[in-house]
């Protein structure tokens, strides 16, 4: 049970770091409320789980490779960029009472989870890298069925976070002012985009090595 619940807090601090993902669910949480935010965390774990299916069909050495490494860090670059404008091009248009008759698709704040975790080489370096040592320690020590039990346990941890912060998000619209809106969104935008001029550099830094 005790390394269950070191799984369970490994998925968390997984997902508690602030970055893209929870950037995005704090700018859908408050904008369209608790089911989109929570939509965003699960694109994200579902991109995860893609990882984690990666990780045990072995194929986690391709991180090594210079060419993969360039490709994930610039599609992230677009990914991040391209969302962070999204949002900031959209704030002038916010106020309370568009919030409550217009919302997005339910589709596209899960696309946009599921994509930002899927190529955010962050991500991508702890499954396939990180996780993927503790698979090899694991698998040895325990076997094959507690590797899937620990798997839950991650799976479990991360989800806890994702519901956390839907809550939270959606609880704060409750109490915004279309000026303390705006400046959110605004945050959250230049946020994205943060990390996309990061995610950026270090493709620069791969390439040109």
């Amino acid at each position: 049970m005790h390394i269950f619940l070191t799984y369970i807090f490994l998925g968390l601090s997984l997902a508690a770091p602030i970055g893209p993902v929870n950037a995005a669910q704090i700018d859908r949480g408050i904008k369209n409320g608790f089911f989109h935010a929570w939509l965003v965390g699960l694109g994200a774990t579902i991109a995860d789980g893609f990882y984690m299916l990666l990780v045990f069909l072995g194929v986690y050495h391709l991180i090594e490779i210079p060419f993969v490494q360039s490709f994930l860090w610039l599609f992230g670059f677009f990914v991040l960029v391209y969302t962070g404008i999204e949002s900031l091009s959209s704030t002038n248009q916010i106020s309370l009472q568009d919030m409550r008759s217009k919302k997005e698709s339910h589709l596209k704040s899960f696309l946009a989870g599921f994509f930002m975790s899927l190529f955010n080489p962050l991500t991508i370096l702890f499954w396939l890298g990180i996780f993927g040592s503790i698979l090899a320690k694991t698998v040895t020590a325990y076997g094959t069925s507690q590797v899937i039990v620990y798997c839950i346990a991650i799976f479990i941890g991360i989800t806890v976070w994702d519901i956390t912060m839907a809550c939270l998000a959606s609880t704060m619209r409750k109490f915004l002012t279309t000026k303390l809106l705006t400046t959110i969104s605004v945050l959250s935008g230049l946020s994205l985009i943060g990390f996309g001029v990061y995610f950026g550099i270090q493709a620069a830094k791969v390439l040109f090595s």
